[in-house]
């Protein structure tokens, strides 16, 4: 019995193991063109439900679609409603898993091909590279994820001694709402929906468990899996804990309604699984409440999202919400995109304090609350980036990566730059530098407002050159005034450093417009096919 103990167990950590290693190499592989589809083919919450579904299903895991949605939402990519619709799906397209089990695993019985199997599969990995390599990854974890279903089924052939139907609660709700909570309490404990699913089959296969209480297990897994996206979203931004309370919400009532249905369609359950097969059985029961509760959020996803705005509000000590999650350095891509959207709102907030301060009629209140808040928001977004780390085979987002640092580091500069307030009041005071200051906090008005596209990066490069040239001749002519008795030394320094600190204003301004589209660029191209 001890080593049907350790088989189970040991079977339950393979199965794990090659799903990790699968889903790794299935996001690999479609990279660039699977966030592409994300984000091209969510414009309403139906199409969203579709490509969330699709997706999953294709990667094999609900919570790697939810960190690439979490990073487009950051990027403002797409809106939390246009998320809500991926989540929906990705709770339909993560029952493909028990398909995939039941039909591979346990009915095909291919455990015995997997372990012929891994051996090349290995190979392919070590030795090979690019798509070969990620082709040999995905084959070794299916093999890996098979063999470790053989193993469950081992040890539950002869387990049923001490676990089996008899042993657990039966019917009625409160036997049926102990095995949810057992579901949700295993489920939480091995942060893997999928594990439990395959589990609960073989357990059903096996005898261990009667239909309506895999029923019931499942229905606790599907609570649990959420679990994982709320502890991820502690100490997040506000749209990580939006959407990880929106999916737990979706998940509670979704189980709240498969809970009266598996109490009075039990029967027909039973007679269902008579018609084709238990597992079957189990499975329809399963992708059917999803479909389910998917169509009654559906309609309302609007309202429900402003109902969870409502209940999730921004901290206080919160600052700017870059949309930095921890969670989306697991995928790379991801994190450079929401990376680019918060060094393109810190840029826009420091823009917008410029301008204002640069127009006919100054206005420095907006530069004097802005250094100590975007201070702190540049550190988390270099510290951000500090963390990512990228595949070597990615030159695009390489690329990217490089766009932002520099960004970033213009970024900084310029922040330095705005809070010496003495130098802009200088160049409006000056007749020959308040033109190209004023037309500096025009250029930056029209990035930050809402239809803009692009920063006038090529307007400030002429500006740039305007302001050398204005400088050399201003700078002889204050000389020359100084010698003359026409300014003090004092002046001739002030008015000096103005122009100074207006040509570097200038070229950060057009750097940090410049690394932007670049990264923007970058980000919307597609990944090359691998050879």
């Amino acid at each position: 019995m001890t080593t049907d103990i350790f088989l189970l167990i040991g079977g339950v950590g393979m199965f794990l193991m090659g799903m990790d290693a699968m889903t790794r190499a299935l996001k690999d592989i479609a990279g660039s063109n699977l966030r592409g589809i994300l984000a091209r083919f969510t414009t309403t919450p139906l199409r969203g439900v579709l490509t969330g579904a699709v997706a999953t299903a294709l990667i094999q895991s609900s919570s790697a679609t939810t960190v690439m949605t979490v990073g487009f939402v950051g990027a403002g990519l797409m809106t939390l409603p246009q998320a809500m619709g991926i989540l929906f799906g990705a709770n339909i397209g993560t029952t493909a898993n028990g398909w995939l089990v039941s039909l591979l695993g346990l009915k095909l019985q291919l455990g015995s091909l997997a372990m012929v199997g891994l051996l090349p599969a290995s190979l392919a990995v070590l030795l090979g590279r690019g798509a070969v390599a990620r082709v040999g990854q995905v084959l070794a974890g299916l093999c890996l994820l098979l063999t470790g279903l053989e193993l469950m089924q081992t040890a539950m052939e002869t387990a049923t001694g001490l676990l089996n139907p008899e042993a657990l609660p039966q019917g009625g709700l409160w036997g049926m709402l102990a095995l949810a909570l057992a579901g949700l309490v295993m489920t939480v404990i091995i942060q893997s929906s999928g594990a439990m699913v395959a589990l609960a089959l073989v357990m059903l296969q096996g005898g261990a468990i009667g239909l309506m209480q895999a029923a019931a297990l499942v229905v606790g897994l599907n609570i649990g899996t959420t679990f994982t996206a709320l502890l991820a979203s502690v100490g997040g931004a506000r749209v990580m804990r939006q959407a990880a309370v929106a999916n737990l919400g979706f998940n509670i009532v979704t189980s709240s309604i498969a809970f009266p249905l598996l109490l009075a369609l039990g029967p027909g359950l039973e007679h269902l699984a008579e018609l084709v097969d238990p597992l079957t059985a189990l499975l329809i029961f399963h992708t059917g409440f999803n479909l389910a509760g998917t169509a009654l959020f559906l309609p309302v996803t609007r309202q429900y999202t402003g109902l969870i705005a409502r209940l999730v509000p921004a901290r206080a000590d919160e600052g700017v919400a870059l949309g930095l999650d921890r969670i989306l350095l697991t995928d790379a891509r991801a994190a450079l995109m929401a990376a680019r959207g918060g060094a393109t709102l810190i840029a826009g907030r420091v823009f917008a304090a410029l301008s204002a301060a640069l127009r006919e009629t100054p206005d420095y209140r907006p530069l004097a609350a802005l250094k100590p808040e975007m201070g702190k928001a540049l550190d988390e977004l270099e510290q951000f980036l500090a963390d990512i780390r990228l595949p070597a085979d990615l030159p695009i987002e390489e690329e990217v990566y490089s766009a932002l640092l520099h960004e970033a580091d213009h970024l900084r500069r310029l922040l330095h730059r705005v809070d010496q307030t003495d130098r802009i009041a200088t160049l409006s005071e000056d007749p020959d530098l308040r033109r190209p200051a004023q037309l500096l906090g025009a250029i930056l008005a029209r990035a930050t407002a809402a239809d803009a596209r692009d920063l006038e990066t090529e307007r400030l490069a002429r500006l740039q050159a305007l302001a050398a040239h204005r400088t050399t001749r201003h700078r002889r002519g204050l000389l020359l005034g100084e010698h003359a008795g026409l300014y003090t030394l004092s002046q001739v320094f002030a008015r000096t450093d103005a122009m100074r600190w207006f040509q570097r204003a200038v070229h950060h301004a057009e750097r940090i417009g410049h690394y932007d589209r670049c990264a923007r660029q970058g980000l919307q191209q597609e990944a090359p096919p691998e050879g």
